[in-house]
């Protein structure tokens, strides 16, 4: 797992004010030609994680925990009562299902952790695992595993972790495709073929909007109250994605440990010019009516041009959860006014 430095560069970016300086994101991009995994459900099964660790059972899994988005991905490819327990941000303090769960049916699984550092071990072994699947943002590391535990939570279950930073998004959302295909998921399945198509569209329409557009500058930035976080391009996976689709991304200059990201004090939010802010949207930043009262928030060009768009700082790695985040990007990038 990462040292405490790491995570707490990382968390800089994605928590935002709840959490004082956040979670982490980060990657490497092994795995990605490992062999075909097997696929019966008779007999031993095998699949090459991004890890480089062959991870083996003596049938294939059908009791699976995993970090919420991860289980949501799964179930857009697929899987559907193999899931039976899952741990990240599920459900919202006031009772409704957090948008990171997709279409994950929340009332049929254990939640063992609804918030980053919480998992309930005793939840998980009662579950009788027989595959922990999540991230990996940084090499090793397990995204939403706790350092304290996880050395009680590993021994229960094989695990399979999937890098979700330094490569592009359509990386992750293959391995988890190849993964559910090895879990028992008919990637010739309607709903996955038609996901498939949409995504295709949708990253297209990027492109067309970037040409009938050309210029638009966009921050991909998360806030907290003491720091304005400036995302990089070259390691957010679904940033550098956009960024092969043409959008024009800021990159930060000055970056912390991990190259995850620039950390602005407020007074110095103003630092890159932009036409356009993608603002983390998780319950875990600060949105902009949270950021209305500060002053040099509100003065830069994109927020005052009312050219803030809500960005999916996690996405969910599947071609049904990423769609219709091309589809916005595109339509925001094709709204958007040049403001330099």
């Amino acid at each position: 797992m990462l040292d405490s430095t790491s995570r707490i560069s990382r968390r800089g970016l994605l928590a935002g004010g709840a959490a004082a300086v956040g979670l982490l994101l980060a990657g490497c991009s092994g795995g990605g030609d490992s062999a075909k995994p097997s696929t019966s459900s008779d007999g031993p099964w095998t699949f090459t994680d991004d890890r480089s660790e062959k991870v083996t059972a003596a049938n294939r899994p059908t009791r699976v925990v995993a970090f919420t988005g991860t289980a949501a991905a799964l179930v857009d490819f697929g899987l559907d009562k193999q899931i039976v327990g899952v741990f990240g941000e599920t459900k919202r303090a006031d009772g409704t299902v957090d948008p990171q769960a997709g279409g994950l049916n929340v009332e049929s699984v254990e939640i063992l952790g609804n918030v980053w550092g919480e998992f309930s071990v005793e939840k998980y072994a009662a579950l009788r695992p027989e595959l922990l699947v999540t991230h990996m943002y940084d090499p090793g590391a397990l995204w939403y595993v706790p350092d304290e535990s996880k050395d009680k939570i590993l021994p229960l279950a094989p695990s399979v972790a999937v890098t979700t930073a330094r490569v592009p998004m359509t990386t992750p959302i293959e391995r988890y495709a190849q993964l559910a295909e090895s879990l028992g998921a008919d990637l010739s399945a309607k709903k996955v073929t038609d996901a498939k198509a949409r995504f295709e569209a949708a990253a297209e329409s990027v492109r067309q909007a970037v040409r009938a557009n050309p210029g638009i500058k966009v921050l991909a930035a998360s806030g907290s109250p003491d720091l304005f976080y400036v995302s990089n391009p070259k390691v957010s996976t679904d940033l550098m994605y956009f960024a092969e689709l043409g959008v024009e991304i800021v990159v930060p200059t000055k970056l912390e440990a991990g190259d995850y990201f620039e950390a602005l004090s407020w007074e110095n939010a103003g630092k890159f010019a932009a036409d356009l802010i993608l603002l983390d949207n998780r319950s875990t930043a600060l949105q902009p009516k949270d950021l209305a009262a500060k002053p040099t928030w509100a003065q830069l060009p994109a927020v005052k041009a009312n050219q803030v768009a809500p960005w999916d700082a996690v996405p969910r790695f599947s071609y049904a959860g990423a769609a219709p985040l091309l589809e916005n990007l595109a339509t925001t990038i094709r709204a958007a006014k040049k403001l330099s």
